[in-house]
Parts: C-alpha cells; structure tokens; sequence
C-alpha cells in the first residue's frame, strides 16, 4: 500500500497555462507532469527500441489494477478490467447478464445517457426500465421503495453529472442486498476525487473512465465485478488476450482467465497504462482522504463567492452528505448555453450542464485560478 507523501509539489506536477481557469474535471481532466513525462519516455522507448521492453509494459498494466484495487478497495486487483470506458463496462453488465421478460431495472432521473441508454435497449428482451426522482429529502428511500418482486438490478451514478448530487452507496448497497437486487455502480463522477469502497458498500459491479477524476487520459477505464459474480456475466467479446495462460500461444485448448481479464478481448492500450498508472500513483500518494478535504474546501471557497453575485442560484447541494467536486449554478434572466460560451470564451473552461454553468475544481485548483474565473464572470454580467 501506498503510504500518502504529504509533501508533494502540486505546482510542479500541475503546470496549466495561467490564463486558463480550469473548473471542467467532470468533463476532461488535465494531466499531471507525471502522466506526461510517462507517456513521452513511453513514445520515445517505443520510436528507438520498439517492443523490447514490453514484459516492462505488462509491468505498469499490472501496477495500474494493483492502483485501481486501493482506489476502490477491491479484494484484489485480479478483481480489476482495464476498458475502452464506462460504457463498454456497463454493455458488459447489460448484455452479461441473463433476463427474463418483465425484469425490471432502477435507474434515477438525472443519469447521464451511458446509464440509461444501455438499459433501455434491454427493451427487446421485455426488460423494462423505471426511472426514480432523486429530488426528495431522502432518494435513497425513493429508490429502495421502488423495488419490488421484479427488480433484477439498480443502476446509479454514485454522483450525478448534472448537479453533482452525491447519493448513499452504503445504504443503497445493504438494500440491494436485502431485496436481492444486483447493485451497479457508475464512479465516473467520484473515483478520484472522493473515496470509494466496493466492499463497504456491497457494489456488485462499478465502472468508470480515466479522463475525469482520475486525471488520466480518455481511452481507458476500470471494470469491478464482485468476484462471486464473475462467472455469471456472459461474454460477449473473445480474443487472445482474455484466456488463462495467455502468453501460451500454442496450446491446443484454451479457457477463459478466472480473473477479470477475461473482460479484455485484445492487445491492450499500453500507451494509457502508462498515464494512468501515473496518476492514480498520485493520487494514491497524496491520499484520498487528503483530496476530497481539499476538493470540498475549494468549492465552498468558489460557492462562497459566486453567492455574492446577484441573481444566482447554486443548484449543487452543498450539505456534507450530498456535496461532490462539482458545482452548478445558474444566474436569473441569463440563458446558461449563452453564458457557458461566453465564459469559454474567456478561457474559463466549464461546461452547461444540469440546468445551469457546471464548474469542477480539482483537488489541486489554486484559489487564484477559481478567483480569475469568478472576476471573469463578473466581467460578463457587468457586475463587480
């Protein structure tokens, strides 16, 4: 395990151009120095030596599932499938598992479209699709009360896009597995930036890109199956890659690897790995519970000064259960798509989501650069 370097040089390892106001993480994330430096000596090893190295590529894949293991808190990192992305994990649940007609599956009414559409084209199957209103004093109740004798699974971002609405995954986990419901777990919009546990929470399956939270690049994600489950996803993908003693490659007969490689068909993208493995290695070092202290502490710091704006509505809960990293608002009278292009026309880099101007710090954010975007919005509205 990692132990948490609490000296590490942020200004060093983030180097954004300081005419820039980066708030977009739930979108694309910046990569660190690290990342960086890991993919030019990758290019470089590669354009002089080829793959002469590669068992020392197989080396940082490995390391990267051993990254994402602590990250979740995975029993081990055999647990762990490295993705094309969320959705590709996501098909693999839909279409891994077995349905009958009138199943029925939870999804909330904020989910991005990767976790809706996937279920939706279930329909041919007679699996129908019931969507709970998160905007109660208590969703958790609401999607529990929702279960009945024909709900098969819950699927639930564990932080919504749109508002950054944090839902209970402890409490929704015992539920399911109360009720006998399978329990899936899109982490797009937290792994990274605030701590997760596979196992306190009971998730059966859990999901989420690199090129958010994670700091890492798009083109990579991370599969979790909970183990007793591994056996009953059908697959749907075959390849050389994802059988036991895969480096055999003259044997006669071949099964499927026991671990969660058996997710991944083909070759696999090295070039990510080594991005990925760097930044998870950061924030690994730096400790979660050390990056979600200081990503709270930046958004109340930007909360607390885009409440003196008049006319604008924080839409993001901001109480300690619900809080994430992201942070929506809207001004009165002010179209958001207007506002949002007009802010990234000068360089403050958000986006328009969830009914207003959507920003996402990171843990790293200087005040200075939250400040410069604040002072610029200001600038836009013809306030001071």
């Amino acid at each position: 395990m990692r132990i948490p370097n609490r000296i590490m040089d942020l200004d060093r390892e983030f180097k954004l151009d300081p005419d820039i106001s980066y708030l977009n993480h739930a979108a694309v994330a910046p990569w660190p120095a690290r990342a960086t430096d890991a993919v030019a000596r990758f290019a470089r090893e590669n354009a002089e030596r080829g793959a002469q190295h590669y068992p020392r590529w197989m080396e940082v894949e490995g390391q990267l599932r051993e990254n994402l293991a602590q990250l979740l808190n995975a029993p081990s990192a055999d647990d762990i499938a490295l993705v094309k992305n969320t959705s590709e994990a996501l098909s693999f649940v839909a279409y891994g598992l077995s349905w009958s007609p009138g199943d029925e599956i939870i999804i909330s009414d904020q989910e991005f479209p990767s976790n809706s559409i996937v279920w939706e084209s279930l329909a041919d199957q007679g699996v129908k699709v019931r969507k709970v209103s998160l905007n109660g004093p208590d969703c958790e109740a609401d999607i529990i009360a929702a279960f009945n004798e024909r709900t098969r699974l819950l699927s639930i971002s564990s932080v919504q896009y749109g508002t950054g609405l944090r839902v209970d995954l402890e409490r929704l986990g015992q539920a399911c597995r109360d009720a006998n419901v399978l329990f899936c777990v899109d982490a797009i919009q937290s792994l990274g930036a605030l701590p997760m546990d596979v196992q306190a929470a009971q998730i059966d399956f859990t999901m989420a890109d690199g090129h958010k939270w994670l700091l890492g690049p798009e083109g990579l994600g991370v599969f979790y199956v909970r183990p007793e489950l591994r056996d009953q996803l059908r697959l749907s993908e075959y390849g050389w890659h994802m059988v036991d003693k895969r480096g055999n490659f003259d044997q006669k007969s071949w099964r499927i690897a026991p671990s969660a490689v058996r997710f991944e068909c083909g070759s696999p993208n090295s070039l990510a790995a080594h991005a990925l493995e760097a930044s998870t290695a950061l924030l690994l070092e730096y400790g979660m519970d050390r990056v979600q202290a200081q990503l709270f502490n930046k958004v109340d710091v930007l909360a607390e000064a885009l409440r003196q704006i008049p006319k604008l509505e924080i839409l993001s809960p901001l109480d300690e259960r619900r809080r994430s990293g992201i942070l929506t608002f809207r001004i009165d009278g002010q179209d958001s798509q207007d506002l949002y292009k007009a802010l990234m026309d000068e360089r403050v880099i958000c986006a328009n989501r969830g009914g207003g101007v959507r920003f996402s710090p990171h843990f790293y954010t200087t005040e200075s650069m939250m400040g410069q975007a604040v002072t610029r919005l200001r600038k836009r509205l013809g306030t001071r």
